[in-house]
């Protein structure tokens, strides 16, 4: 009897507390509920095609090639001893008898050569200009021949001269001595001069350098 009183007590009691919890909840439940939350637009973006990126393209190797005007050295001229002020050499044999010719000079070197289909024919110790009348550099062409030319400026004879610019810078006979210098023109001697006149023709090339030397092989660019 008494356990049956205890039992039904705790049966009152657990369903008086489960009614309050329940009502509890309830509460809970009305006092806590979030307020509904309007539903964002769903906003569509428009699918973006990715950037094509560039396919690399090799680029073709820059290659040295002669000018359409080059020559190939195929001879030099053997010169015995040193080449001193006043020296040249002249030798036509084994080079062709006709072709292209091409005159070198390097200032540093103080050398001219003369070249035909790229046979040495012919190579001259030179005189240039003095600092203050410097001769020019560049590929420059033969413009003038005359045989028995006196300078307008100088009034001094320049013999089978050979024009190069305008302003009279040329080739021509002269006395080359050591520590001698010209006013830009380019000074042979004399006989040399007389043979260079003789081989050399209007347009072609005389190309002045300074300390550029050309071997068997070698190709004339300028």
């Amino acid at each position: 009897m008494r356990v049956s009183l205890r039992t039904g007590l705790g049966v009152a009691m657990l369903v008086g507390v489960v009614g309050v919890t329940a009502g509890g909840a309830a509460m809970l439940l009305s006092a806590e509920r979030p307020a509904p939350v309007a539903a964002k637009p769903v906003v569509r973006v428009a699918a973006v095609k990715p950037t094509p990126v560039p396919v690399p393209v090799a680029t073709p190797v820059a290659v040295s090639t002669p000018a359409p005007e080059a020559m190939v050295v195929r001879r030099v001229l053997d010169i015995d001893g040193p080449f001193t002020h006043g020296r040249w050499v002249w030798d036509e044999d084994g080079a062709p008898a006709d072709g292209k010719l091409v005159v070198t000079i390097d200032l540093d070197a103080q050398v001219l050569s003369v070249f035909r289909d790229g046979y040495e024919i012919g190579a001259a110790v030179v005189l240039y200009g003095a600092d203050w009348k410097p001769t020019p550099l560049g590929a420059l062409k033969i413009t003038e021949k005359d045989a028995d030319h006196v300078s307008n400026l100088y009034g001094a004879p320049m013999p089978y001269m050979l024009r190069l610019t305008n302003d009279g810078i040329s080739i021509h006979g002269s006395d080359v001595q050591e520590g001698a210098a010209t006013h830009g023109c380019i000074g042979v001697p004399t006989a040399f001069a007389r043979k260079l006149f003789g081989v050399a023709k209007l347009g072609d090339r005389v190309i002045i350098t300074n300390g550029k030397r050309l071997g068997m092989g070698g190709a004339i660019t300028a």
